[in-house]
């Protein structure tokens, strides 16, 4: 099971331990030493999973796991701790931490569960390949098709995974950060720039139903959403 992890481990020792043993069982890693410092990793790089200790210097790892939310990544996420209170464990699960160990980690209990996360991670997945219903369209986005009664458009991987990503944001913010960080990897001049063409590209597509909109929030990202019918 190939993921990318972001660990998050102010320990130096016990980071380079975890680190040197997930990239053993196939992991990509990267470790960061404070909160701050992983927050920094996040914006720069797409993970798949996130392993935070909960006592970090700078920020710890409830309010990392806070501005990870904030900020629209959606990734699964668990605490390393030395504390074992039970008011430590519900405050992370009241977080949306999908699991909680404490220290000291056996490495492959935390690989096992590491691998379950991902697991459920993909299950949800694989739902999300449902098609949506858009308005008066269908978005078939396994194979990238774009339905309009009896018409059908052909979309580009990068397309269908943006317009994706808009249907699972409907009515919410999309912040577009999360877009660059996503489908561009990268936040320069030119991404940004690729991004709002791409924007533009699915307004003209889904033109035809004028109940969908694509709102611009100038600065922070997008709003998808589909008037109701009178």
């Amino acid at each position: 099971m190939q993921a990318t992890i972001l660990l998050v481990e102010d320990d130096p020792t016990l980071g380079y331990v975890l680190s040197e043993y997930l990239k053993l069982e196939g992991f990509t890693v990267q470790l960061a030493k404070t909160g701050k410092e992983g927050l920094k990793l996040l914006r720069k790089s797409v993970f798949d999973l996130c392993i935070l200790d909960v006592m970090l210097p700078e920020m710890d790892g409830f309010r990392l796991a806070e501005a990870i939310e904030k900020e629209g990544h959606a990734l699964p996420f668990l605490f390393l701790t030395a504390k074992s209170l039970k008011e430590d464990k519900l405050k992370g699960f009241n977080l949306g931490a999908d699991d909680y160990l404490v220290k000291p980690v056996d490495e492959e209990e935390l690989v096992a569960r590491i691998k379950a996360v991902l697991r459920r991670a993909y299950q949800e997945e694989e739902k999300r390949l449902e098609p949506f219903e858009i308005g008066s369209y269908l978005f078939d986005y396994p194979n990238l098709q774009l339905q309009h009664q009896e018409e059908k458009r052909q979309l580009t991987e990068r397309e269908g995974k943006l317009l994706r990503l808009l249907c699972e944001h409907q009515d919410r913010l999309l912040p577009r950060t999360k877009v660059l960080r996503t489908l561009w990897r990268q936040s320069d001049y030119f991404s940004r720039r690729s991004m709002d063409v791409f924007i533009s590209r699915l307004r003209k597509y889904l033109a035809a139903d004028q109940r969908i909109k694509i709102t611009n929030v100038y600065g922070s990202g997008f709003i998808f959403s589909i008037e109701k019918s009178c």
